[in-house]
Order: structure tokens, then sequence, then C-alpha cells
């Protein structure tokens, strides 16, 4: 992010993923003295377990970026969804003995704890996935009904060969993909990197907890679909910024942007904006082998959590963080130094009033 100036002449650079370039941010709704309303969508925590540093690395980021959109006059509108239907939910279920209504709501309230430990602002919209199956169903039947959709025995596919821009947006190699695919797990599907849009509940095995009607079948939507339902429902067609982890680029957001072709015929976000991954001795933090902390352990350990924030404040977002104790011990130091210098200083303003 670059800022030139405030006030008329203001201009702010944004580094977009589309582009692979620093662009002048221009909002869809500007205003003649330099300002305007911005819309952002993020994608949200997927509430099965602990939210660990590394992910909210991504929402302080967000918090970030509203604050100065704000500073400079901006009104933010910032959709943040809580994602509760895939598959991760029974699992999750099943490891705590408890229904994924339960284990959804367990891990909702950690996360806005999290968030209110770190300072950050609750996002204007916090939508819940569960709660928009219809925008889901209704968006799938536009993009079935402009070609892009078949069906397998196990669900509703995106068909990626009718989108030809579809490797674009992360420079993805589909030769390779094809040539990597020799087990695949759906023998059904066109191509490897074709992707789930509505997933069938299995008739053999027990019954999940969460499946819905739909034209197809009894089932549950693919974890794609839920964003771009969501962002389109509370941000409109096209909005301004799309952020999340880089981890986002291949898969994810890729799979959005097909999405957006497919049912709406463009690109629904104009800038997207990706942060570096927070890493754990030099790997990439992971709930499946335990390598993960969370805000909750920091304060358990001591530390205050704009401890973490201040950490992050002091590291560019694409560059990202190797997260340690040592540097957390560093950025607590850094941290309380600026706060006696801030009430020294306050001090004596309010003494030379006197």
């Amino acid at each position: 992010m670059v800022i030139m100036t405030k006030g008329l002449d203001q201009k702010i650079y944004f580094y977009n993923t589309v582009t692979r370039k620093k662009e002048e941010f221009k909002p869809i709704f500007a205003k003649p003295n330099g300002t305007g309303e911005v819309g952002i969508y993020s994608c949200g925590p997927t509430v099965y377990w602990d939210q660990h540093v590394g992910n909210m690395y991504a929402f302080l980021f967000d918090d970030i970026l509203s604050r100065t959109l704000r500073y400079f006059g901006y009104k933010v509108n910032l959709t943040d969804d809580a994602d509760a239907g895939e598959d991760k939910m029974e699992k999750g279920a099943k490891r705590e003995n408890l229904s994924v209504w339960e284990v959804a709501l367990k891990y909702e309230k950690q996360f806005k704890e999290s968030l209110k430990l770190l300072n950050i602002e609750m996002p204007e919209v916090m939508p819940k996935a569960t709660d928009h199956i219809s925008e889901q169903i209704e968006l799938i039947k536009k993009i079935e009904k402009n070609g892009f959709v078949y069906q397998t025995s196990d669900g509703v596919y995106f068909d990626t060969s009718m989108f030809e821009g579809y490797a674009d947006f992360a420079n993805l190699d589909l030769e390779k993909i094809r040539e990597g695919a020799r087990v695949e797990v759906n023998t059904e599907k066109r191509n490897p990197s074709d992707f789930a849009l509505w997933k069938f509940s299995p008739k053999d095995g027990p019954k999940r907890q969460m499946e819905w009607e739909s034209p197809w079948g009894v089932g549950f939507p693919g974890w794609h679909i839920e964003c771009s339902a969501m962002s389109i429902k509370y941000l409109g067609d096209r909005f301004d910024i799309h952020t999340g982890g880089e981890d986002h680029i291949p898969v994810h957001h890729t799979n959005e942007i097909a999405q957006g072709f497919g049912g709406l015929g463009q690109m629904t976000a104009n800038y997207w904006m990706h942060n570096a991954f927070i890493t754990l001795k030099g790997g990439k933090m992971s709930k499946s082998d335990g390598k993960i902390i969370t805000i909750q352990e920091l304060v358990a350990m001591g530390f205050d959590p704009l401890d973490y924030r201040f950490l992050v404040l002091g590291s560019h977002y694409k560059k990202g963080i190797d997260f340690s104790i040592e540097a957390m011990e560093r950025a607590r130091n850094s941290r309380n130094k600026l706060v006696e210098a801030v009430k020294t200083r306050t001090l004596f303003l309010i003494l030379s009033k006197n």
C-alpha cells in the first residue's frame, strides 16, 4: 500500500494480484473530493477449530486496510463471512462429540473474542454461509444456465475448460495439473481443476448434520460458492476490494473468479489483495499437525494481544512473519517503549498547559 498526500490530490496505490503491479485506487463509488464508499470482502474463518495467530493475521490486515481508508475519508463497508458449511464442520463435530451447530457457535465465539483482544473493529456485516443457502443455489443456477456446469454421481461441478481465463489469476500450469492427476479421486470429473459447486450427501454411511434440498438433490454447497454468493449479496455484482491470504490465490480465489464469470460474466472485485503467511520456525502453521498458537495462548504466556498486533504492524503484509516467542518479546519491548513515550509526551503537554 502506497499513499501519496491527503485531501483533494490524495492518491492511494495498492498492489493488485490481478495485474501483479501497483495501481492507483479508484473506488467504484468515488466522490469529487477524492473520497467515496469502498466495498471490501474478506474470506472469514471456518469455525470448526481454534483460529491461530496465522489465521488472525489476515483479519489484522483487513483492519489496518479499513482504518487507513477511513482515515483518508472513505466510508468502508467490510463484509467478513463465517464459514460453517464444509466437511470440516462434520469432522469437528465428531472430534468434539458435539453437533455441528454447537461447534460453529463455540468457535465463532472464540473468533470474535480474538478480534476484540486484538482491537480489530468488527466488520459491518458478518454473514454466515449456512444462512445463505438459497443465494448459493441461485448463483449455481445462473452458472448452470450459462453452460459452465455438469453433474456427476457425487455432485455438481464447474467445468473450468469452459472459462478461457481460468489459469490467468494464479498463473496456473493446467498441463502440469493434468499430468499430476494420475490418481483422481473422482474419475467422473472432466478436468482435474474442476471444482464442486454442490456436493450430494452420501447415500451410504451416517447422515450429515448439515445438508439441504436443492434442484440437483440433497447435499451441501461447495466451499467456493459460499464466498461468491455472499459477496454479491452484500456488496453487489461489482465491488472494490477482495482480500485474503496468499494461499487462497491458486484455488479458492481462482475459483471465485471463475464463478463470477460463469454467473455474471465478469470479475466481481476490481482489486485483489493478499497477505503472506505467518510461519512457525520456517514452516506453515497447521492445525492438522498441531503447530499452532492462539491469541488466548499468548495471553496465558503473559503477552498483551496488542504485542502481536504491534509485531504485525512492523512487517510488510506481503513478506510475512516468522513467528517466535523471541519475536513476540521484541515486539512487546518495543510497544512498551512506545506506550511510555506517548504517556510521557501526553503528561508534558498537560503540564505545559497548566
